[in-house]
């Protein structure tokens, strides 16, 4: 049975392995036990995890984990927290800090919560946590160094303290403020560096024992009362894991989505343009859902029709290699289909506001001044030529001709689907660009002719 096992401060990794062979990880942080059981955990087991700065491990995942069939153990730290909250559903929490949580006789996350340094360090713990202070003042009372009074006014004190500042020498340097008698001050001072109680390192082995002791007896999949709900919230998990969404991976070899991610990175430019696309598509199904937008079944039709027509995908066979291709199920497709139609739905309707704040982006591009010179002069010549409306007529070429022109420009043969190209190009239908095109073929004919005039 293949075990992966969270730890850091707590525990020096040598000292864990050998007590339990398992794959060490540094302290756990969102998403590392949904990676863990997509490379093969059918154990975990969890000691330290990150608090602040980097997301904490999230308890969906530990359930999924579960409805996965994995055991996952939790102890002295982050695991213990996670194991009283996820007790009743299945996680199994080992150590007196775990019964302690469990029981309501401790609530806070600081409790457990160390200053640590870099992984380089071995996570070497700097502060000591609140959870071994209290163990150790209790010993201290045990073996008569400390009274009890004393003890609950030095508990008191290291609570008040921030936990990166929890240290027993910053303990006793400010218990001159408190009533403790300086004698018995001295008496714990001298007593701590060997009678100081390490209750996480303890509670963390003794759950490697009882994961050894498990694995041992060679157990069956965990099984969960609970029906684990995919959310949308989970995909959006799974995605920040770094998992790349792929239904049928049966075509292919699975790989992570930062695998991925660094082809297109080293494509260049365009990986500037998808991610900026995919930052506008994000925030256009967040807007649209927010509006509660729900567009018919024409406008998704409509989406679906210009998709697939983009695409090539008009036959039932074209449709499934498609979706070979790109990794999708059906269902996935229906709901990528449905998504395009929030965006297609909020573009429409920001349009304004959109337009509206152009201006600033071609400027943040570089090209605000060089194409507001060319309509200026464009808006001068066509007016001097009496072009201030021009029709096709005025071109004296068919609407086809006018279409083949301006491709041609591009560098590109007229699209099939020319309506899906003015929309994506900011045209409100085929006739206004044909509108447009035809003031722009009568702009530059009337250049050519400036220059022919010179």
């Amino acid at each position: 049975m293949t075990v992966y096992v969270f730890v850091g401060p707590t525990l020096r990794v040598a000292e864990a392995r050998a007590e339990l062979d398992a794959v060490y990880l540094p302290p756990v942080s969102q998403g590392d036990v949904y990676r863990a059981v997509r490379a093969g955990a059918r154990a975990i087991g969890i000691v330290d995890g990150y608090f602040e700065r980097i997301p904490a491990v999230w308890h969906k995942e530990i359930l999924w984990a579960m409805a996965e069939g994995v055991h996952v153990f939790g102890s002295a730290s982050m695991g213990a927290l996670r194991a009283a909250e996820l007790a009743a559903f299945g996680m199994i929490g080992v150590g007196s800090i775990f019964d302690a949580f469990a029981s309501g006789q401790l609530e806070d996350d600081d409790e457990v919560a160390v200053a640590h340094g870099p992984a380089e360090t071995g996570f070497l713990a700097v502060s000591d946590a609140m959870v071994n202070i209290r163990a150790t003042l209790a010993a201290a009372v045990a073996q008569s160094i400390l009274s009890a009074a004393s003890a609950a006014e030095l508990e008191r004190l290291a609570k008040d303290l921030f936990y990166p500042d929890r240290a027993y020498a910053t303990l006793l340097r400010r218990s001159a403020e408190t009533a403790v008698p300086q004698a018995e001050l001295s008496s714990l001072e001298a007593w701590l560096p060997t009678g100081r109680v390490d209750q996480k390192r303890q509670d963390a082995l003794a759950m490697l024992t009882a994961m050894r002791a498990h694995v041992s007896s060679n157990p069956p999949p965990k099984r969960v009362r609970y029906t684990f709900e995919r959310t949308v919230w989970w995909e959006h998990a799974t995605i920040t894991a770094g998992e790349l969404h792929a239904d049928n991976v049966g075509s292919g070899e699975a790989i992570l989505l930062e695998t991925l991610l660094e082809e297109a990175q080293l494509d260049g430019e365009s990986y500037a343009q998808a991610y900026a696309a995919a930052l506008l598509r994000h925030l256009a199904v967040r807007y649209a859902n927010e509006a509660n937008a729900a567009p018919g079944g024409a406008f998704q039709q409509a989406t679906a029709d210009r998709f697939r027509r983009r695409h090539g995908l008009l036959r039932a066979d074209e449709v499934e290699r498609w979706l070979t291709d790109n990794q999708l199920s059906r269902e996935r497709f229906t709901e990528l289909l449905r998504t395009q139609a929030l965006v297609e739905w909020t573009t429409s309707d920001l349009a304004g506001d959109i337009n509206r704040r152009l201006p600033d982006q071609l400027r943040l591009d570089g090209r605000y001044a060089q194409l507001l010179e060319r309509a200026r002069h464009k808006q001068r010549t066509l007016a001097a030529n009496g072009w201030e409306n021009p029709s096709l007529d005025d071109t004296g070429i068919t609407r086809t001709e006018l279409l083949g022109w301006y491709f041609e420009r591009l560098g590109r043969t007229v699209p099939a689907d020319l309506e899906d190209f003015a929309k994506r190009t900011g045209f409100e239908d085929v006739d206004a660009l044909v509108r447009a095109l035809v003031r722009e073929f009568c702009y530059v004919r009337s250049l050519s002719r400036e220059v022919v005039g010179v």
